[in-house]
């Protein structure tokens, strides 16, 4: 099976967005000049998979990024259509994951969101959880992991800090 990792940006309160879902909480640290490892990161993943909500959010901020790189957009809504470079799909994790790794993908980014990264997690299906803890507080919002209700032990791989204050955590979960 492929290795699924969440990387992803946190508020110090553990939200990765407002209620209202947007990202713009995030361009005073984009503006930082610093990539906290992003390049690095994606030459290192073959795959994407990522909530309808987060795909349509992708769509707004212009040309698709991930030309060449195969995503799969998991929605509740079998009749949608992808903008051709993405498949969408109604499977369940666990054949959407089968589907990936006939295709000998060995390691996709859980793009998000919470809600589905939520599901992944509780299945247990997460194998690297990368978090950038952004210093901020958003006070409400949309939790790091949506609904999810799994406790998980995870064990500190990696932490990398950066001078815009960014502290970016890398987990494996304990077997």
């Amino acid at each position: 099976m492929p290795q699924v990792v969440y990387y992803v940006a946190t508020s110090l309160d553990g939200y990765i967005a407002p209620l209202n879902g947007s990202v713009d909480w995030l361009s005073p640290f984009e503006q930082s000049g610093d990539d906290f490892g992003y390049r690095d990161f994606l030459a290192n993943i073959q795959g994407i998979i990522l909530g309808r909500r987060t795909y349509e959010q992708v769509l707004t901020f212009g040309p698709w990024p991930y030309v060449g790189m195969p995503a799969w957009v998991c929605t509740r809504t079998a009749n949608r259509t992808g903008n051709g470079h993405v498949t969408m799909t109604t499977a369940d994790p666990e054949s959407l994951l089968a589907e990936i790794d006939a295709l000998g993908i060995q390691r996709v980014w859980m793009l998000g969101g919470g809600e589905l990264a939520g599901v992944f997690h509780d299945l247990g299906r997460i194998d690297e959880y990368r978090i950038s803890v952004m210093p901020i507080l958003l006070g409400r919002g949309l939790p790091l992991l949506g609904s999810a209700t799994r406790q998980r032990n995870l064990t500190l791989v990696r932490s990398q800090s950066y001078s815009a204050g960014v502290v970016q955590l890398t987990y494996h979960p304990q077997s």
